[in-house]
Formats: structure tokens, C-alpha cells, sequence
């Protein structure tokens, strides 16, 4: 449970420490998101789907790459748990 924002400050959890995690934003949003993947990104992605058994795909934007890697992360148990 987290404690509401204060302007200016961390946002804290129900327990008063600082939450350091950073704000999920939807790709689709992303003023970088149709700039190419990144370098790690696409070495992650090629990791993810060697595990699951598929081709690794190429040439993805930066938000399709995120996208694919949370669908891989899904399928193969990595990832952190929500």
C-alpha cells in the first residue's frame, strides 16, 4: 500500500520508507519509443527467446522491444514478479 505523493518528494510505502521504483509508463508513450531497440535490449531479447524457443525478432522499436521482452519474461519465468 503506498502513502499519497507529496510534490517534490518520493513517494513513500504504507510503512514510511521511500519508494525507489521507478514509474511504469506505457511504451506506447514513450517520446524514444519508435527509435531502435538497444543494444542490450536486443541481447536480452535473443537470451529470452533462445529459453523459450523461439527466433529472437529484429529490428523492433524501443517500445516493441520492451513489449517483447515482458512477453518473454512472462513465458519463461523470468522477470520480477509483481
Amino acid at each position: 500500500m503506498f502513502v499519497p505523493e507529496v510534490p517534490g518528494k518520493l513517494p513513500r510505502m504504507s510503512n514510511g520508507t521511500p519508494d525507489a521504483r521507478p514509474a511504469e509508463k506505457d511504451p506506447s508513450d514513450w517520446v524514444t519509443g519508435d527509435e531502435p531497440m538497444t543494444g542490450p535490449q536486443q541481447s536480452y531479447l535473443e537470451t529470452l527467446a533462445t529459453e523459450a524457443g523461439e527466433d529472437a525478432p529484429k529490428d523492433l522499436t524501443k517500445a516493441e522491444a520492451s513489449e517483447a521482452i515482458e512477453r518473454l519474461q512472462e513465458q519463461t519465468g523470468r522477470g520480477a514478479s509483481s
